[in-house]
Formats: structure tokens, sequence, C-alpha cells
């Protein structure tokens, strides 16, 4: 009898790292989470949908990369799932029915939310297509990228300005709250692979314009100061130490003595270093990095032949061996983005506009609105009271009736107390949501047509219809 086959084969899941924390080295469950979103996903267009994957593999390792819209869905299923999967920032692209694309930066679960509008965008594929030797996509997406923003002060701002000081201070704050915070002393050096630059143009005219140009940078490194051959063997010396064997081994089949492969032939023509090469490094910088790797643990008094050794050295050439020179290099990644911000509100997508670019309000008018928002917060509060009430007294009723049944429900079965929600409670105000760019949604845009058509005054008719039909239809006694 054959023996029975024992399944060895798993699924496929996500590659993610067995543990953060050792390689980043400061991992945290209250590090930011993020969600990159489509409002209107059927509606936006291909290129919109593939500017959210890019940005999403921007924010990764801290964002949900495998995200899946649907048509059905609304801002309020997003915000309403940030609290119970620690969500701290949405961003969500849209496209108006002018055309334009929109990014919302969010900040859950109570906001603010900063408006811009995507002037120019170009997408990771078309960043790598325009590059010489693109940078591929391995370890660089498992630790946060290095953020650096410049220019997003003005030490000229003031509360009268174009541009205020607050604009200026909640916008920063925003921004560096969507990554965790670095620390100098714990976090190695080999952790940041990747840097998120955000430039704020300054406009010459003070039109009170905010402009943030968006890179996303990958950090690439190269030892200087050694010879093109030492930097083969050293490169062969790693790959043997690793599980793969492809290529990057040089052939010395050739050659009598490594001698000769380390000056370049017979006569030393060959000898090639970085200023020789004819293929010198482009580099943006040049650093020392202290090296921290591992080492073969020696004896005590190897150690201390070694160090006496090494000192005296020092003491000679004034140097530390220790000390690595390398090359440091910026590689872009994409997607490149023009954001200019439009306008900035309290609450997510709803709420009192703390700042727009194109419409100012005179003194009176803000009174105005001022009052209307306090009217409408004070009739949110008695409806919330309400509601508490309701429920309380809804509560008490079903107490009494569980203790006149002996715990018993009106059908013979357990009453238990259900959750109510109290739909007053969502930072979330439906009346007051701004829909620029939600209305391309086909079954908002169906159910409307509908309404203005006065078909579902015949719908109305046809269901009352159907079931005074059904009531007249009574099962005839046998």
């Amino acid at each position: 009898m054959a023996r029975k086959r024992v399944k060895k084969r798993t699924h496929v899941g996500a590659k993610n790292p067995v543990s953060s924390a050792a390689l980043n080295g400061h991992a945290d469950r209250k590090d930011p989470k993020s969600m990159v979103i489509r409002i209107g996903a059927g509606e936006v267009g291909t290129s919109i949908s593939q500017l959210a994957t890019d940005v999403r593999r921007v924010m990764e390792p801290g964002t949900a990369t495998r995200l899946k819209e649907r048509k059905a869905n609304r801002l309020r299923d997003y915000v309403t799932m940030c609290g119970p999967l620690g969500v701290t920032h949405l961003m969500l692209f849209s496209r108006s029915e002018s055309g334009n694309t929109n990014l919302r930066l969010a900040i859950a679960p109570r906001g603010p939310t900063f408006n811009f509008r995507v002037d120019k965008y170009s997408l990771a594929k078309d960043v790598r297509r325009a590059q010489r030797h693109p940078k591929g996509g391995g370890k660089e997406y498992l630790t946060p990228p290095l953020l650096v923003m410049n220019n997003f002060t003005d030490p000229n701002a003031d509360a009268n300005s174009k541009v205020p000081k607050h604009l200026e201070s909640i916008t920063t704050t925003a921004f560096q709250s969507l990554f965790p915070p670095i620390n100098p002393q714990k976090t190695p050096l080999k952790s940041i692979r990747r840097v998120l630059l955000l430039n704020r143009e300054k406009s010459p005219e003070n039109d009170g314009s905010f402009i943030i140009n968006f890179r996303h940078y990958a950090i690439t490194t190269k030892a200087v100061g050694m010879s093109k051959p030492l930097r083969r063997l050293n490169a062969a010396e790693k790959l043997i130490k690793s599980k793969s064997r492809k290529g990057g081994l040089p052939n010395l089949g050739k050659l009598r003595d490594i001698s000769e492969f380390m000056i370049g032939g017979e006569d030393g023509t060959g000898y090639m270093t970085d200023g020789t090469s004819g293929s010198e490094y482009d580099t943006d910088a040049e650093i020392e990095i202290l090296d921290q790797g591992p080492k073969k643990v020696k004896s005590a008094k190897a150690r201390a032949a070694i160090a006496a050794v090494e000192a005296a050295e020092d003491e000679e050439e004034g140097h530390n061996d220790n000390v690595e020179r390398r090359a440091v290099k910026l590689v872009e990644l994409g997607p490149r983005m023009r954001l200019r911000m439009t306008k900035v509100e309290e609450g997510i997508c709803s709420g009192k506009v703390l700042w727009h670019e194109y419409v100012h309000k005179t003194q009176e008018e803000i009174r105005e609105l001022e009052k209307k928002w306090e009217q409408k917060r004070r009739e949110k509060e008695a409806r919330r009271k309400q509601q508490k009430a309701n429920v309380d007294k809804k509560k008490a009723e079903k107490a009494a009736h569980r203790k006149a049944t002996g715990g018993k429900g009106k059908d013979g079965e357990s009453d238990d107390d259900d959750d109510e929600m109290d739909i007053d409670d969502y930072p979330y105000d439906s009346d007051m949501y701004d829909s620029e760019g939600l209305a391309g949604d086909a079954e908002e845009q169906a159910n409307a047509k509908m309404e203005q058509d006065g078909e579902w005054s015949d719908e109305e008719e046809d269901i009352a219809k159907e079931t005074q039909a059904k009531g007249k239809k009574k099962p005839a006694l046998r």
C-alpha cells in the first residue's frame, strides 16, 4: 500500500522581516502607520492608481501595501478602521470633475487635513527608464526612509503673513510624524537605505503659495582610495561567504602570481585606481565611517599585541584603521511630485477651514462662521446626549425585562446587550464633507440620477403592490 503524501508546501505569504527591531533599531508598536487610498477607485485612472502604488512603496514598511479598494467603499469606512488597526495617517488620491489630481494628507482620528493639488508627477517606472543604471528594489524597503525637509519655515513669517507661521509649524509637524523618529545612538547606519526629500519652493513674488517638491532616493556607498583589483577581491570575499555563487570572482587562470593581478601585468602598466581608471565614481559626498562589523575573537595576548602595533602606527601616521572612507551617491527611485497646498481644514476632510490659498475672509465673515460652527457643535452635543439617554433607557428596559423573565428574552433566548454605536462619536461629519474629487463614483451618480428622474417613487409603488399581493395570498386550509 502506498504511503500517504505529507503536504509540506505552504502558501506564499508576505516577505516580512523576522524582527524589524533588529533591522532598524527603533521599531516599535507606536510607530506611525499609514494608508494610501484611491477615492473613487474605478474613476481615477491607471496613472493615478500607479502613483498611489508608488507612494505606498515610499511609505513602507509602515503602510498597507496590499490594500484593495472597492467602489462601494467610502471615506467613513477607512476612518472607522483607523482605530483598530492603529493607523495614524491617511493619504487620499482623487481626481476632480475638472481633471485635477488631488492629494489629501489627513491625520487620524481628529485631523487636520491638508489638501494638495498635484501639479506635476512622474511615476517610478518613468524615473527608472530615464536612468542608465537604475536601482532595483531590494532591502531598501525593509526600513523607513530618512526624512529631509528644506525651507519649510520662513524666519520672517508671522501671524499676518500670507503663509502664516502657525501653518508652517503644523505642516512641518504633520510630515515629520509620517515616519518614526531616528535615535542616533541606537540606529545603525546600515539601516538607513533611503531618503525622502521634501523641498519647499519659495515664491519670488511672495504670492502666498505653498509648493512642495517630493523626491525619493536610494543611498548607495562605495569604498574610495582603493585600487580596482583590490575592490574586486573584497567583493569576491563577500560573495564566497554568501549563499549566492554567481559571477563576481576574478579570473586568475592566465596569471602566474597574484601580484600580476594587483599591479595589472608584469610591468605594472595596468594598475588602476579611482583616478586612473577612467570611470571615476560620481559621488555626492565622501564620509568617514567607523568600522563596527563583527570580527574574529582573539586571545587576550594577541589583542594586546595588535593594540600595541596599531597604537604605534597611529602615532606615526596619524590615522585610525577602523575608519573607512566611503563615497555616497543618491540614486532616485521615484516617484516625483510637485504639490501645491490649497486648503487646510480641521477634522478629516470636514470642519472649519484654517487656511485657504484663494479664498480670504474678513473679520466679520470669520465671526459669522465661528457662530455657525458653535451652533453646529451645540446641536451635535445635544444629539449625543439624546442618543446616550436613549441607550441608557434601552439598557434599563432590557435589565427590567431580564429580571422579570429570569434572564430570558422575548424568544426564550439569552438577552445580551448589543454594542450601541454612537454615530456622533465619529470624527467625520457626512453633512459637511468636502466632496471634491468624490463625485466620480458610478454608484452615487446612478442613485442621484434615479432620484432626479423620479424612478425611486416608481420602485416604491411596485414594492408596495408586491407586498399587498403577498398579503392577500394566504395558504388554503385543508
